[in-house]
């Protein structure tokens, strides 16, 4: 009964593992002796949360296994070790966030994949005109883009969040520098969050957000097809840009052969929809996302971290998303 209950629970309701001493120390070993004398204490510590993560475990399996038959891959199929694989995946995709607020990888050491040319509008900021708006995913690692963003080329860079349930990491983020980074907690657009907003585009400041988790309160959903199945994506990114009548763009970060790869593309340059529309557009708008976000999956198939029961359906709108 607690396993049916852990499995239907909202991803922002699942309590974070881990404790903050923990993690302190297993960054600190990381700086002070390096990751190649810390694999095997790594090792250890993952295997313990997914010896005890079942539900984490199933609904790993369950997407490996929507991507096999998506993309017609058998070698794609879930096994254990591929499953231990994508927890190990995490780890190292948490060390490697504290690498980049600590400034140990610099932009020298990304590629970065720009086929629109969006860096020199990015860069440039309030030269450039209004700002624009970035639509990330919990595919790869987000936090190389905005600390290299922030940190190396100081992008004003704002990023919408929901926080809470990962207090922890965050705080340790923290201590690595994350707390020059423009983070707003998001729970609805409601319309002084709108005008503020607005107001930061008008300046020149770009706005982050990913598009690939529902929030807890106040998040219009919509169900689209992700992988072969239904899927709840969150409507706000789009309403938002619709509202804010500003471009969007996607963005992506993963780690090829050891070396991360920033996704920059141009998606909707402008985003609106005719009266009697808007829920039938975004539909559209979140579709043409999912399938992007699955072409995605395939270049990185174990950089997916949303451990989580992912294919529900959505809400009831006007109810909260639980």
């Amino acid at each position: 009964m607690a396993e049916a209950s852990a499995a239907g629970r909202h991803w922002s309701l699942q309590r974070e593992r881990g404790s903050l001493l923990l993690m302190r120390l297993t960054a600190f070993a990381a700086r002070r002796f390096g990751r190649r004398l810390l694999s095997p204490v790594l090792h250890l510590i993952v295997l313990y949360f997914f010896l005890t993560g079942r539900q984490a475990r199933r609904n790993i399996a369950q997407y490996h296994d929507y991507l096999a038959d998506w993309s017609g891959r058998d070698e794609l199929r879930p096994t254990t070790g591929r499953v231990f694989g994508q927890f190990m995946a995490f780890a190292d995709c948490l060390l490697d966030r504290l690498d980049v607020w600590g400034g140990r990888l610099r932009l020298d050491q990304v590629q970065l994949l720009d086929p629109g040319s969006l860096r020199p509008q990015l860069v440039q900021g309030r030269q450039h005109g209004r700002g624009q708006i970035l639509v990330g995913t919990h595919l790869g690692n987000l936090d190389v883009c905005r600390a290299l963003a922030e940190l190396g080329e100081r992008v004003p860079l704002n990023v919408l969040v929901h926080t809470r349930h990962v207090a922890h990491f965050n705080r340790l983020l923290g201590e690595a520098g994350e707390q020059r980074l423009r983070l707003i907690q998001v729970s609805e657009l409601d319309p002084a969050l709108m005008l503020d907003l607005a107001q930061r585009l008008d300046r020149g400041e770009w706005l982050a957000i990913a598009g690939d988790r529902v929030p807890l309160h106040g998040g219009r959903s919509v169900a689209v097809d992700f992988l072969g199945h239904p899927a709840a994506f969150p409507q706000g990114p789009w309403l938002m840009a619709g509202l804010l009548r500003c471009p969007v763009n996607l963005m992506c970060c993963l780690k090829i052969d050891g070396r991360y790869q920033i996704h920059l593309e141009r998606f909707i340059d402008d985003p609106a929809w005719a009266r009697g529309q808007r829920d039938a557009t975004i539909e559209g708008w979140v579709q043409r996302y999912a399938e992007r976000l699955a072409q995605w999956c395939l270049l990185a198939p174990q950089q997916w971290f949303n451990f989580y029961a992912y294919w529900q359906p959505p809400a009831p709108q006007g109810e909260p998303d639980a």
